[in-house]
């Protein structure tokens, strides 16, 4: 480290601060698995040294070694378990390695202490955040050598060194050139990282495109240009899929890609996939995406969740800013620890991400109706999420919703086309709920709307209920569930002609009431049914049936509420029951079938607990029609 030790005066030695010591402690101590983040730090302070550099000299050409190339050198001694990281830097004086390396701001220090007691990040989330990223040497070092020399031509080399214990010392050092040495004993249990191999796989993890060149030996191992740092015009289609594929692991192509790149009103540089499949990946099979976050083109945070709204969590791809505060990047302190608050660079970052975004989905829908259709079958569902949780993008969100009609077939029609086909007189958006997109297609409520030509939605899916939370009207439609009792329809039909009298309908239903019990409100004549021989019906006052869509989707036994049964008189089914009421009130066939009745409406409309319970109800009957006696 110097040539002539017997020259120079002995090191001196000197304390950490008390903050220091219990940051070194948790690194010294620590049980984080993703100790390679030590590599990451390292580059990333060397990367940072050099932009001073290159700052300066903007200004000022009086520098040591104004000619040397700006880079930075990873060397490896297997034999002696060491690793040198080097860089041609600004370099540090012997105060600045006081000020730098030994001392760090107590609330930084506190803050990042209580976060790894808390053990709610791995050490790649939360190391960098709290201005302690060079003390995470300690996680694979017993003993750190830092030798230095300031880029001021008159400023002299000097040596900090420190087993990561309570002190360190500082002493004179020889060195020629301008920058920073970094050496790294290695413990008995971080031996693995003294591979040249191992190390080269770390850079490409986390520092591929940081600005300079990064040598191993004579070789450069990282790409210095990102792709997402390029204009758009420069980057082929090869290269977003091979990015794609190597954050994903998926082979298929992206269906549909976003390159963003601003200097105003926010440096942003950003690319943003969405998938082809839900799920995804040839090893790690999953359907959340990841954002993975870069500050100045060195990887932050491997899934930064919150620069997307939640619903468009399927989404992959990076985002990269030099506008980023100190309380998110790896070089400053975190404030407001654990109140999850995110910075005003941050929620413009949302906020432009989100809305373009929006934008691009739209586009596509406009542009590319097929290959959107392909993203609505997989994503759909997410969209649907947005519409109940996020107000603010509400209308937006509205614009992607697609459904299926009652005239729209296996087309997928928008809530606009759907109001410019509402027929004369129409002032409401009306939708039938199902267990099923076809249980909604035969849905007995469709009945009287059938007979208008009124088009209906179709909604068979958890997650409708669950959208309706946050759908209530559309441009001043109401949106109205087909399910209600006294829906006001416009136009004129004329009403089925019963076949039943008032005391055959009144004996029927007064033993099906019987047999049915609690599980029913009500039974009395429909004066809609046409096609179909019964239908559930909910009162004014009935609670939300969506929201019983909504426990079912999460998984909470519910209990079905008695609602009215109504029953077509008209129908060959309700006739014959009728006649079989009354020539025999105990006939076994009147009670299967009348249980049978009230489970095929639950089941149509996706709210029958356990269809299995049918089954034997189902053979009864079976067996009773294919009885010849």
């Amino acid at each position: 480290m110097t040539t002539d030790q017997e020259t120079m005066p002995p090191p001196e030695a000197m304390s950490f601060r008390a903050e220091v010591q219990q940051v070194l402690h948790i690194l010294a101590h620590s049980l984080y698995t993703d100790r390679d983040v030590f590599l990451r730090e390292l580059i990333s302070n060397a990367s940072d040294a050099i932009n001073r550099l290159q700052f300066e000299m903007l200004t000022n050409q009086n520098v040591l070694n104004p000619e040397a190339e700006l880079g930075i050198w990873i060397e490896v001694d297997k034999e002696a378990k060491t690793i040198t990281v080097r860089d041609t830097g600004t370099g540090l004086t012997r105060q600045e390695m006081i000020d730098h390396l030994g001392t760090i701001a107590q609330s930084s220090a506190r803050a990042f202490v209580q976060q790894a007691k808390e053990q709610q990040a791995s050490a790649s989330e939360i190391i960098g955040q709290f201005g302690v990223g060079f003390y995470s040497v300690f996680m694979v070092a017993d003993k750190v050598s830092v030798v230095s020399r300031s880029f001021h031509p008159d400023a002299e080399a000097a040596v900090w060194e420190s087993t990561g214990g309570n002190s360190f010392t500082l002493g004179v050092a020889e060195r020629a050139e301008r920058g920073t040495s970094i050496t790294l004993h290695l413990k008995d249990d971080a031996a693995e990282f003294a591979n040249d191999w191992k190390l080269e796989q770390i850079i490409k993890r986390h520092s591929d495109f940081v600005s300079f060149p990064i040598y191993m030996g004579e070789r450069q191992v990282n790409q210095q240009k990102a792709l997402w740092r390029r204009a758009p015009r420069e980057v082929e289609a090869e290269q977003y899929k091979s990015l794609y594929q190597q954050m994903t692991m998926d082979y298929d192509e992206p269906l549909h890609k976003l390159h963003l790149s601003t200097d105003v009103p926010i440096d942003l540089h950003s690319i943003l996939f969405v998938p082809t499949k839900r799920e995804r990946g040839l090893i790690e099979r999953r359907i959340e995406g990841k954002i993975k976050l870069y500050s100045r083109k060195v990887l932050i945070q491997e899934d930064a969740k919150d620069l997307l709204p939640n619903y468009f969590r399927f989404i992959e791809g990076v985002v990269d800013s030099e506008d980023l505060p100190l309380n998110v990047s790896r070089e400053g302190v975190q404030s407001n620890v654990g109140a999850n608050i995110q910075s005003p660079v941050q929620q413009r970052i949302r906020k432009t991400l989100t809305g373009r975004m929006h934008r691009e989905l739209n586009e596509l829908a406009d542009k590319e109706p097929e290959k959107f259709a392909a993203f609505w079958k997989e994503f759909g569902v997410f969209i649907k999420e947005g519409v109940a949780t996020d107000y603010e993008q509400r209308e937006e969100l509205l614009k992607l919703l697609r459904f299926n009609s009652t005239t729209s077939g296996d087309d997928l029609i928008t809530l606009a086309d759907y109001k410019g086909r509402m027929v004369e007189g129409q002032q409401e958006i009306y939708y039938v709920m199902g267990g099923s997109l076809e249980a909604a297609r035969t849905s007995p409520h469709l009945d009287p709307f059938t007979a208008r030509g009124i088009e209906v939605l179709l909604f068979g899916e958890l997650m409708d209920g669950f959208m309706l939370s946050g759908l209530r009207e559309y441009e001043g439609l109401k949106l109205r569930n087909v399910d209600e009792a006294d829906l006001e329809l416009p136009g004129e039909v004329d009403a089925p002609e019963s076949r039943l009298s008032d005391a055959e309908f009144s004996t029927l239903a007064e033993q099906l009431a019987a047999i049915l019990g609690e599980e029913i409100k009500e039974i009395r004549a429909s004066k809609v049914l046409r096609d179909n021989p019964v239908r559930l019906v909910s009162d004014d006052d009935g609670p939300g049936r969506e929201m019983q869509r909504i426990q079912q989707m999460l998984g909470r036994e519910t209990i079905n509420l008695p609602r009215v049964l109504e029953l077509n008189p008209s129908h060959p089914l309700i006739v014959s029951l009728a006649h079989r009421a009354a020539a025999d009130p105990n006939d076994p066939i009147l009670a299967a079938a009348a249980e049978q009745l009230y489970d095929n409406a639950l089941l149509l409309e996706g709210l029958h607990q356990n269809p299995a319970t049918m089954v034997p109800r189902i053979l009864r009957l079976l067996e009773a029609a294919a009885r010849t006696e």
